[in-house]
């Protein structure tokens, strides 16, 4: 029988597959449940230093071959404890990705979130939805290892930083990041902002009026994004973007990913997702006689 186990910054899985942030991240029983439906890791929806209600409805909207989505980075009053929960209970690892207002904020929630004891750490520095913020921090090689630093010098857990595809040479700010003491990388954030128009009002339908891209339109992009930072970098990926099925994380573990991070796909297949990805995963390599994912990571090289 294949072997799917793989390793992001030395915390093992069982699997590849990832709940990406943002997508029932939000309490711990949700977290739970994804964990016991075969994920191999669970991320928590972004976490900040204090409660944020985020953008007015309606903040998602579904689009041709995926959604378009300016939640507006939200905290829960309960955030950290919601965290606690997961990380006490969970039968895979936890991932705690966080945001902050300033490169020293970061600093600080990643403090607040180690008190929690997650397997790792995601530094959320790519966000669209947010005025300034994705441009701020993860735009600029300089700005996103100034925030890995601040981070780093904040926590002994491993650091991932979540990277974004709207800028000119994503490989330029792995490489700074890696540089900067980051442990692994996950790509990509959403692409965009979009915007839809309502016909009938003559306005955009987000409150926000324009959103991140989602799902299987911007799979393409992401492993583009994925093939360019693994020539760049020499740390692991997780990668993200439109993997609804096991052929679309091969495909995004070809490209370099040693795991897939799987968010909208949840809403196209349900929350059995991931012990589907995984079962084709397994015909694939039966198929195709590959014994572990070792022989498929970073094979489109």
């Amino acid at each position: 029988m294949p072997n799917l186990k793989t390793s992001v910054a030395g915390v093992e899985l069982e699997n590849p597959t990832v709940l990406a942030s943002g997508i029932l991240g939000v309490t711990s029983a949700l977290m739970l449940r994804v964990a016991h439906s075969d994920a191999g890791a669970v991320t928590t929806k972004s976490i900040g230093i204090e409660k944020r209600n985020g953008h007015e409805n309606p903040v998602i909207v579904e689009v041709e071959g995926g959604l378009l989505n300016a939640v507006g980075l939200s905290t829960s009053a309960n955030a950290f404890e919601e965290l606690r929960g997961a990380v006490e209970k969970s039968p895979v690892p936890v991932i705690a990705s966080i945001w902050g207002k300033t490169i020293e904020e970061f600093g600080e929630v990643a403090a607040m979130a180690s008190e929690c004891s997650p397997a790792l750490i995601e530094v959320n520095i790519s966000c669209p939805n947010v005025k300034h913020f994705g441009k701020v921090f993860g735009s600029d090689a300089k700005t996103a290892a100034q925030v890995t630093k601040a981070v780093k010098a904040e926590t002994k857990i491993p650091v991932i930083v979540k990277l974004t595809p709207n800028v000119p040479d994503i490989g330029e700010i792995a490489k700074a990041v890696e540089a900067a003491g980051a442990d692994a990388i996950s790509a990509i954030n959403t692409l965009g902002p979009g915007m839809v128009i309502d016909l009938k009002s003559k306005k955009p339908v987000l409150s926000n009026k324009t959103g991140g891209l989602s799902g299987p339109a911007i799979r393409p992009v992401a492993v583009r994004c994925v093939w360019e930072i693994y020539e760049t970098v020499e740390i692991p990926i997780i990668g993200i973007g439109g993997v609804t099925s096991g052929k679309d994380a091969i495909e995004m573990m070809m490209a370099g990913a040693s795991a897939v991070g799987i968010g909208t796909g949840v809403m196209y297949r349900g929350i059995g997702i991931f012990e589907d990805v995984c079962e084709e995963i397994k015909t694939f390599m039966l198929e195709e006689g590959y014994q572990n994912l070792k022989e498929i990571i970073g094979a489109g090289h």
